[in-house]
């Protein structure tokens, strides 16, 4: 039997300008049962300023995220992951069925996946994204294929740290209004 590896969490104290509020490091659950792609993923995240949580399988992963019907490695509260990035060939369970196990979670469905590989198979990347991967990438991954997809999730969470600012501005305008309309000024 296998033995269980706890998730190796590096968290990186990089200044990082964002006009994010929270000023959080993006953060990154890395899976890959290959200790030499799983130190070399790490490394690029870790130069493009991401925090990074490494696990060794698909089950592995699937447990830190509370969604082996066990209780998760970290308490629901506090697991904040802005992407997930998996190799597709792991023996036990594919990057494949990781994916379509993570976008039936209702919890974290909208966490985008990136299925990575070095086998450049066209059905196998066609089935990943039409499951709702984010992104293939072929290995080896390239320093540019992480910044890029960090400066796609950076552009996305501030759209809707905007869009949140901005409904609630809308509300607040709409309380002092009802508030004026009662006082009939």
């Amino acid at each position: 039997m296998a033995e269980v590896m706890r998730p190796e969490k590096l968290e990186i104290s990089n200044d990082v300008t964002s006009s994010l509020a929270s000023q959080e490091l993006l953060h990154v659950l890395a899976v890959d049962d290959s200790i030499v792609d799983r130190k070399f993923i790490e490394r690029l995240l870790r130069v493009s300023s991401c925090k990074v949580t490494l696990v060794d399988s698909a089950t592995r992963a699937l447990q830190y995220l509370g969604l082996d019907g066990e209780n998760s490695t970290v308490g629901f509260e506090d697991l904040k992951i802005n992407l997930i990035m998996t190799d597709y060939s792991m023996p036990g369970m594919t990057g494949y069925e990781l994916l379509k196990k993570i976008k039936e979670s209702s919890a974290f469905r909208e966490i985008p996946v990136v299925i990575m590989s070095s086998e450049n198979i066209l059905p196998r990347i066609d089935r990943c994204l039409e499951e709702g991967a984010e992104d293939f990438l072929l290995k080896p991954v390239k320093l540019a294929d992480v910044k890029r997809l960090r400066d796609s999730l950076m552009k996305a969470e501030e759209k809707a740290f905007n869009n949140i600012m901005l409904h609630k501005r809308e509300l607040e305008a709409n309380d002092i209004y009802s508030q004026l309309k009662r006082a009939k000024i």
